[in-house]
């Protein structure tokens, strides 16, 4: 899942790119690797306390927003690499009886995720790449029936662009979005270090921008 699993990426363009458009191909999967590499390594660094600190500030500001109190189905991720922990948030969602859902990759490779319940102490099993998944046996939800998506990412910046891990699993999951106008569900809100605001990151055609980032200094709404 984009901000969770890695994938190999192919950086050799396809044959009928002309030689200036492979090298312009290659240095902006080199730039958007930099960055990946930059923001994985200064979380990693951070203190168990820095991140616990971090967590709690996050879950203060998104739970008291508008976007927060007017959703019922939250769809959260688990924390990995040093990503901000959202413990606090889910405890908190379900003390408001509100429905928390966490992303499992679909099974047949299909690359896409579905969402299925979560609460504090649910069974957990690994998926293909060692990242915890709830074991329910509950019929998974789709995207469009959340209310709010909180998405990890490495970067962001003040347009609403997100850069993630690279594997693509969350512009594929909501790629449908870009055919609506109207009935966008769900809300996409980033969660970051205000560290991992960048000046610009140039989209790909396939990238979900975000409807807003919720950090450890603020929460930023984007126009859509």
């Amino acid at each position: 899942m984009s901000g969770r699993c890695l994938l190999k990426i192919h950086c050799s363009p396809p044959p009928f790119l002309s030689s200036q458009e492979a090298h312009k191909n290659r240095l902006f999967v080199e730039s958007r690797n930099a960055i990946r590499r930059q923001m994985r390594q200064r979380r990693r660094t951070l203190s168990p306390q820095r991140r616990l600190q971090a967590a709690q500030r996050v879950c203060k500001t998104l739970c008291s927003s508008l976007l927060f109190l007017r959703s019922q189905r939250i769809g959260c991720y688990l924390a990995n690499e040093g990503e901000i922990d959202l413990a606090p948030a889910i405890a908190k969602m379900e003390l408001m009886g509100k429905n928390c859902y966490l992303p499992t990759i679909r099974p047949l490779g299909q690359n896409r995720l579905d969402f299925v319940p979560y609460r504090t102490g649910d069974v957990l099993i690994e998926n293909c790449y060692g990242i915890p998944e709830p074991r329910s046996m509950s019929r998974p939800l789709p995207p469009w029936a959340l209310d709010l998506l909180l998405l990890p990412l490495v970067a962001f910046d003040s347009r609403g662009n997100r850069l993630g891990m690279g594997g693509g699993y969350y512009d594929r999951t909501l790629a449908y979005l870009r055919l609506r106008e109207h009935w966008r569900t769900p809300l996409l809100l980033g969660v970051a270090y205000q560290f991992q605001k960048v000046e610009s990151i140039t989209a790909k055609a396939w990238d979900i921008p975000l409807d807003g980032v919720v950090t450890d200094a603020e929460l930023l709404l984007f126009d859509r």
